[in-house]
Formats: C-alpha cells, sequence, structure tokens
C-alpha cells in the first residue's frame, strides 16, 4: 500500500522527467544494434451477429361441394380448378399459373426452400385467407395442407388461431332449437362443423391414420446399397437404422432384406420372423460397383412373385444408395415397380446422386436425404411413422372446440418418435393437415349462417428455450 502512495504521489514535472530518461537511456541501448526480439499475439476484427429464425409457409386447399358448384366458387377463385366428383382444387401458394415453373424449381438438385429464388412462391409476412365460401350447404367439405419451412436456426413451433365471427344472419325460417325459435343472433356453424388437424407426413391432403392405408397386410422390402462406399459408418448406421425399422413391425406385416452393388441379392425372403429379417440385414458386408436398377428389380421381385408375397397387400420398397448408377436402367425398373403397385422410398445417403434416387421415388414426398450416416435413424424412423404408425391426429372436434383450445396456442412436436416434443432442426419442412366437414345431418339449423376463422403459425427459437411460448416443456 505504501508503494502504491508513493506512486499517486509523482508530481506532472517528476513524471516527465521520469519517462525522459528513459528515452534516453533506450536511444543509448540501440546504439549499434539493428534490431529487437518482440512478439505480437492479436485477435481482429472480433463480431458478435444475432441468430435468426425465419418461418416460410405454402398451402394447397381443395373444397368438395358437389358436382354444381363450379360456377359458384369460381367467383372468389377465378384460377378454381375442377379435379372430379365435386372436388375443386381452390388456391396455393403458388398460384396455378405458376404451378410447373414452381415444380421444375422444387425438382431442382437439393432445393432450398430457404433461398431467395423460393421467395417469390411462399407465403412470408403475409396475411391471405384461404376458404372464401359462400353456399357452403351440409354434406360439404374442405381441407388445407399448410407446409412451412423453417430457415436459418432451429425452432418450437406453434399453432394457433381463432373464430373471429360466428353470425346467424338472415336466418331464414324454420329454424327450431328445443326452447323454441333461435333468436339469439349467435350462428351455430361452429358447433356443427367437424375439424380434423393432423401431421400431413406426405403432404398429400389426405389423413391416413393407418400408414399405406393398407386393407390386409403390409410387406415391404428394404433395398440395400452395399457396394465399397458403404464400407464403414455408412453400413454400420444402415445396420442399425433398417432393423430398427424391421423392429417396429408387427404380424401379419411381412419384411424382406435385399441387398445389391454390381448385382441384387435377396437375403431374406418376405416373413413375419423380425429377427430373421434383423440377422440378414447385420450380415451385409460392403463392396463392389453400384446397381440400383438390379436392386429395384430384386426387391419388386421378391414383393410381387416371392413365395410369400400376398395378392392384395400393401406393397412397399424402401430404397437407399449412397452412390450413383445407370439412370435409364434404374427409372425403367422403378417404373415398372410403381406401375405393379409398389410404393418406393428412397432414401439419398452422403454423395448419392440424389436428383436420381427422388426420381425413383413414387412422389417428392417420399424421397428422403440423409447427409451423413447418423441421418438414417431419424430418416427410417420418419418412413415408419408414414408406412407404420400413420398421421398422427394433432386436434379433433367441432369447430368451436378446435380453436377452443387453438387459441391456447398448441406446441408442434419436431419429432414424433421421441416420447417428449422436439424442436424442428433448421432448414426443414412439415405439413399440417387441416380438414373440415359439415356434416349432412346438420339440415336446416345453419341456414345462413356464417363464420370467420384464423389459422396462425409461430416459430421460437429452441436453444437455450426450456419454456417456448411460455409454456414449460
Amino acid at each position: 500500500m505504501a508503494e502504491k502512495k508513493q506512486l499517486h504521489n509523482l508530481t506532472r514535472r517528476k513524471m516527465l522527467a521520469g519517462l525522459g530518461a528513459v528515452g534516453v537511456a533506450s536511444a543509448g541501448a540501440g546504439l549499434g544494434t539493428s534490431a529487437f526480439f518482440s512478439d505480437e499475439e492479436s485477435f481482429i476484427n472480433n463480431r458478435l451477429t444475432a441468430g435468426t429464425v425465419d418461418l416460410k409457409l405454402d398451402y394447397k386447399a381443395t373444397y368438395t361441394g358437389g358436382e354444381n358448384q363450379f360456377d359458384a366458387i369460381q367467383e372468389n377463385y377465378p384460377d378454381a380448378e375442377a379435379l372430379g366428383d365435386g372436388v375443386y382444387l381452390l388456391d396455393q401458394a403458388p398460384s396455378p399459373a405458376d404451378m410447373q415453373e414452381w415444380e421444375d424449381l422444387v425438382q431442382g438438385e437439393n432445393f432450398d426452400f430457404c433461398s431467395p429464388e423460393a421467395d417469390e412462391y411462399l407465403v412470408n409476412g403475409d396475411e391471405i385467407p384461404i376458404f372464401t365460401l359462400d353456399d357452403v350447404k351440409p354434406g360439404d367439405s374442405g381441407e388445407v395442407t399448410i407446409s412451412f419451412h423453417i430457415c436459418d436456426n432451429p425452432a418450437y413451433l406453434q399453432l394457433s388461431g381463432a373464430i373471429t365471427e360466428n353470425t346467424e344472419n338472415g336466418q331464414t325460417d324454420p329454424e327450431i332449437v328445443a326452447e323454441g325459435v333461435d333468436t339469439d343472433g349467435i350462428g351455430e356453424l361452429a358447433d356443427a362443423i367437424e375439424v380434423c388437424v393432423w401431421y400431413d407426413e406426405d403432404c398429400d391432403n389426405v389423413y391416413e391414420p393407418t400408414g399405406t392405408g393398407q386393407q390386409q397386410e403390409l410387406e415391404v422390402a428394404l433395398v440395400s446399397d452395399v457396394s465399397g462406399s458403404m464400407s464403414g459408418s455408412p453400413l454400420s448406421a444402415l445396420k442399425t437404422a433398417a432393423s430398427d425399422f424391421v423392429g417396429n413391425l408387427s404380424s401379419p406385416d411381412e419384411a424382406a432384406a435385399v441387398s445389391f452393388s454390381s448385382g441384387a441379392t435377396t437375403d431374406q425372403e418376405l416373413t413375419t420372423n423380425y429377427a430373421a429379417v434383423q440377422n440378414a440385414i447385420n450380415s451385409y458386408t460392403a463392396g463392389g460397383s453400384t446397381s440400383i436398377a438390379a436392386g429395384v428389380n430384386e426387391g419388386a421381385d421378391e414383393l410381387l412373385n416371392g413365395a410369400n408375397a400376398t395378392p392384395g397387400a400393401s406393397k412397399v420398397m424402401i430404397l437407399l444408395s449412397d452412390g450413383n448408377s445407370n439412370a435409364s436402367a434404374a427409372t425403367t425398373a422403378a417404373d415398372n415397380a410403381k406401375a405393379a403397385g409398389i410404393r418406393i422410398f428412397t432414401i439419398a445417403l452422403g454423395s448419392a446422386n440424389t436428383t436420381l434416387l427422388e426420381s425413383l421415388a413414387s412422389s417428392p414426398d417420399d424421397a428422403f436425404i440423409a447427409p451423413n450416416p447418423s441421418d438414417l435413424d431419424t430418416v427410417y424412423a420418419e418412413i415408419a411413422q408414414v408406412v407404420l404408425a400413420g398421421e398422427q391426429k394433432i386436434i379433433e372436434g367441432t369447430m368451436a372446440e378446435v380453436f377452443d383450445e387453438l387459441s391456447e396456442g398448441v406446441l408442434l412436436d419436431g419429432d414424433r418418435q421421441e416420447d417428449s416434443t422436439q424442436p424442428y432442426p433448421g432448414a426443414t419442412t412439415q405439413c399440417i393437415g387441416f380438414e373440415w366437414e359439415l356434416p349432412f345431418a346438420v339440415g336446416n339449423h345453419v341456414q345462413s349462417d356464417s363464420l370467420t376463422f384464423d389459422i396462425v403459425v409461430d416459430a421460437e427459437q429452441s436453444r437455450n428455450n426450456d419454456a417456448p411460448f411460455g409454456t414449460a416443456l
């Protein structure tokens, strides 16, 4: 402490004199010397930038209102398209006029929904109505599939909404309730319309609670690339993920194991002995080149003509490859399999020809990408959700009941295979189906009634967030 006090008591003159003395000494020491030993370490251009969470939407809406409704709906939807059987495509983002351009863009290799090229086709900051229908009658129904894309950071998603108007309007007679004539001015549509909201895993506008919708059993061939490039972690990850998939099966569903490299073999024919299928998969070794066509043909032959193949069963092929192959031969093989009623899911692993594998799948929604071997367990689990478990409901009930729950917000689950609610990874897409129906039995009670409602999807960062949207996980 005494030394510090002495330093503080130095006068300005003493300090300057001392500095001058140091300077003279340094100059003297430098005579006859060309350089000093020196060292310098730096951390420069440091920057902290806040991350982003960006949510973008597109959608497809249909209305089932009878064969004679086309002229009526065109007033609000001039670009409406008649799909047959009284079903109409009302609207979609992008508009029908741009669909071919949009489809061409999406089919490109590794298309990025979060890219600037996609912005003009997506809903981003807009507030738009999906349903504007003026002549709804008992027996009518409608559906919208909302496809949302999470850009940048992983995020939790919340679905919410509200009925903003529920009006009686003209109340054309007779409209009788138990207490007599209905004169309260409040419409009954919200209590009459039935609603189902679900995770539309394949984005096809159809709720499929039983996976592939099989009326009898499911028969699935796991067709796996075991070429030389699969050696090491890719093959190890394949064995684990494919075996887990088989472990989710239950009788009478059957599975077969098919492997391919330069050629293809059926390593285990269709069976309900799931341990035998898993043992066949776990015995794989890697080697040889890649012939996707051979694998598809072998798998299709087992599904259609195998000793245990069942006519009328739901036929599914899960095709995995990490490489490239003769596109013409693979396409011909896949087209023949699909024409025979086989649904093909494809998995492009690592440096695989993604464009080719996407074209072999039964639909773009049946094509999956696994950038790394560690992603295979998630991909096979997602396919299992579609094929085995079916699509999961989020909410069901009357319009009033559903929106009563939505008014509080419903946290969406980014991984339905996990027990707890999970966030969605960044740069991912999820579809939600929203279907409504006005039952025929409601009769005259809702005549002239109208309602309006809002549907909202919110995104909130997941990191450091134990209570998204104010709700503890």
